[in-house]
């Protein structure tokens, strides 16, 4: 099993993030693709996002209603991460990527159909900082090993267990929190979805959610006020539970 350490994205670059992608968020105005020189069965245009795994949930989504073998057209951004994650789901996933085909400023990518299976593979992740910059990481992997088709188990503690209640709104830590709606807005452009959106992703992907008793009460959140009436509750003995065989266990 392994484990890995709290590691928080400096705030420089989430405000950085948020002044240079603020209104790229859509290409409305941008010319019209020309039309595709490999026959495809969808297309997907995704390009003024630069979040690999918002990217990665909505071609899931569009693939999985189509049949074994058909072809999904996927145009991006030219951006080197993006690129490699979407190598590295389609190869965790056993879809073929057939071509990717660089144009001025873009890349097309052919993805061939194949079924989705589960991976054999379990993640537990903890979460103990509601922070708009602490929550970046845990809620990005966990959608990531489920749209691979792993076993997805998240924990909430601490602090944390606010983010499961009805109408949260994460902000940035201490006393840079007065400019958590720019960065909110900048995130979002990126395709950062607020966390109550990412959770919604997360149940229609079976990941399962766990929730501190002795937290809830401690920081004033009832069970009436949960976001979510699947929601195990419990402590120590359950959340060991669920990390049990885990192939990577995350705390943060």
């Amino acid at each position: 099993m392994k484990t890995v350490g709290r590691t928080v994205a400096p705030l420089l670059l989430v405000l950085l993030a948020a002044a240079l992608l603020g209104g790229c968020g859509s290409h409305a105005g941008r010319p019209a693709l020309p039309a595709s020189r490999v026959a495809v069965d969808r297309s997907l245009d995704m390009r003024g996002r630069m979040v690999a795994v918002f990217i990665i949930y909505h071609a899931r989504r569009l693939l999985t209603d189509m049949q074994d073998g058909q072809v999904l057209e996927l145009v991006t951004d030219a951006y080197d991460a993006v690129d490699s994650d979407l190598r590295a789901w389609c190869h965790a996933t056993h879809q073929t990527l057939r071509q990717a085909e660089p144009g001025p400023g873009l890349v097309r990518y052919y993805i061939e159909k194949a079924p989705f299976r589960s991976s054999g593979k379990k993640l537990a992740i903890a979460i103990s900082n509601p922070g708009l910059e602490e929550l970046l990481t845990p809620l990005g992997l966990a959608l990531t090993a489920a749209l691979s088709g792993s076993d997805v188990h998240l924990i909430f503690q601490g602090p944390a267990v606010r983010v499961l209640a009805r109408g949260f709104s994460a902000r940035l830590s201490g006393w840079s929190w007065p400019f958590s709606g720019f960065a909110r807005d900048g995130l979002a452009e990126a395709g950062h979805l607020p966390p109550q959106a990412k959770l919604a992703q997360l149940r229609e992907l079976g990941v399962k959610i766990y929730a501190c008793g002795p937290s809830l009460d401690h920081f004033g959140v009832k069970r009436s006020q949960l976001a979510y009436p699947e929601i195990i509750i419990g402590e120590y003995a359950v959340f060991l539970d669920a990390m049990a065989g885990s192939d990577i266990t995350i705390v943060l």
